[in-house]
């Protein structure tokens, strides 16, 4: 009886041996479902399913809150926690050290953090999402209205007399490598003015921007809205340019990753785009920035009223100077090829770089801009989900002082041949 139980499994067993040599192996299992590998199917799960995402407190931060926030994240399988940090050094290291797992950041950050630049400790990062373009803003203090409007060349005859008399102007940014001190030291230089020898340049989380300029310790900034709009709100300051007046539909945070992260979690990865996809297209429909505002003004997110968000992200512009524009070019978080990692953006940033001093030398333009900038990951992702109408894009651009960026052209011709700069080597 037990030896006769043993004749049916065995019978099984003999008969796959023989059917699978006369067929071949694909032929007797090419029926079944795509992913099954043995006796298992292969996971299509992100590898990581809880992450921790470092956010500063700024309106472009959106994209994450409300992909954490409406369940985007959630519907491809990851489940992810935000945490605000007070400072862009420590999102740095939050993400550097493993704390964070993917967070917001200035654009310039993965590039100083790759080649251990500026203070940064070398640690491979890469962008494989841009979160938002423009949306921010240099702001002035109240008593230079009507004296400067939006050229800054009005503002070196107070920058040459504080110079002479020892008491150098101060200007804010939030981070040395970061967006908002490449667009101060764009706008300042082309006003004449060396941002290193002419002026004090400090460092200033964004948070901080509104009440370090009450005090009177600078006398201008650059920084991501709300804190624009509240200097106005609160009658301290006024807005000389916007950052799409010096750069229209300029590239600005970012969605980043450690590369050893990136590279044993790419399911993971994938998720969190396809996640901030869903969130980006959501927050590009006008109808509905008021809840946007309503989700991200909160104590945990920005902290701030929700009123004095919405006014730019509807493109309602107030200089607060007289000056007011309905601005078609305000932050948007999809539209226009918005979230594509272009590899001609780390190609400008490290012009920039060479351009004061903060490299040494030729810096490798392609082989950075490649290895940061991961556009194969963002349009693997989105083809996952049927998005197919995003590319890469080579072509140049022209800043607001009329001198154009060719990403094709020759890189260390065009960091040398400003008329101010700092360069090494």
């Amino acid at each position: 009886m037990h030896s006769n139980s043993l004749l049916p499994d065995m019978n099984r067993r003999s008969f796959l041996r023989s059917t699978a040599k006369g067929l071949g192996a694909a032929a007797l299992f090419g029926g079944l479902p795509k992913g099954w590998v043995g006796s298992a199917y292969a996971s299509d799960a992100p590898e990581t399913a809880k992450l921790r995402c470092g956010i500063i407190a700024l309106t472009d931060c959106s994209p994450l809150v409300i992909a954490a926030e409406k369940g985007f994240f959630k519907k491809y399988g990851v489940d992810v926690t935000i945490a605000k940090g007070a400072n862009w050094a420590a999102i740095r290291d939050s993400l550097s050290s493993g704390d964070n797992q993917m967070t917001h950041m200035l654009l310039g950050m993965p590039i100083a953090s790759t080649m251990g630049l500026l203070g940064s400790p070398k640690k491979p990062m890469v962008i494989p999402w841009i979160l938002n373009r423009n949306g921010q803003a240099i702001t002035l203090k109240s008593e230079w209205k009507g004296k400067v409007g939006a050229d800054p060349k009005a503002i070196k005859p107070f920058v040459e007399k504080a110079k002479s008399l020892g008491e150098p102007l101060s200007f804010a940014m939030t981070f040395p490598p970061g967006t908002h001190a490449m667009w101060m030291r764009y706008y300042l230089a082309a006003g004449g003015i060396n941002p290193d020898k002419d002026i004090s340049l400090i460092t200033i989380p964004p948070p901080q921007m509104v009440a370090n300029m009450k005090i009177g310790k600078m006398d201008g900034y650059c920084v991501g809205e709300p804190w624009n709009a509240r200097a106005i709100a609160d009658k301290i300051g006024f807005t000389s340019v916007t950052t799409q007046d010096i750069w229209k539909d300029h590239p600005e945070k970012v969605c980043a990753f450690t590369g050893d992260f990136a590279g044993k979690n790419p399911k993971a990865v994938k998720a969190v785009l396809k996640g901030l996809h869903e969130a980006s297209v959501w927050l590009d429909d006008m109808n509905n920035r008021p809840e946007q505002c309503d989700i991200v003004s909160k104590p945990n997110f920005i902290n701030c009223q929700k009123e004095i968000i919405l006014g730019r992200l509807q493109g309602k512009l107030d200089y607060g100077d007289g000056r007011t524009a309905q601005d078609e070019f305000y932050m948007h978080f999809s539209k226009r090829n918005c979230n594509y990692p272009q590899a001609s953006y780390a190609k400008w940033w490290l012009t920039q770089f060479r351009r004061w001093g903060m490299v040494t030398g030729k810096p490798d333009y392609d082989g950075v801009a490649t290895k940061v900038m991961r556009g194969d990951i963002y349009a693997e992702a989105m083809k996952e989900i049927g998005v197919t109408d995003r590319a890469a894009d080579d072509s140049g651009w022209e800043m607001f002082d009329g001198v154009k960026f060719d990403p094709k052209g020759d890189l260390e011709a065009y960091a040398k041949g400003f008329a101010v700069g700092n360069t090494k080597g």
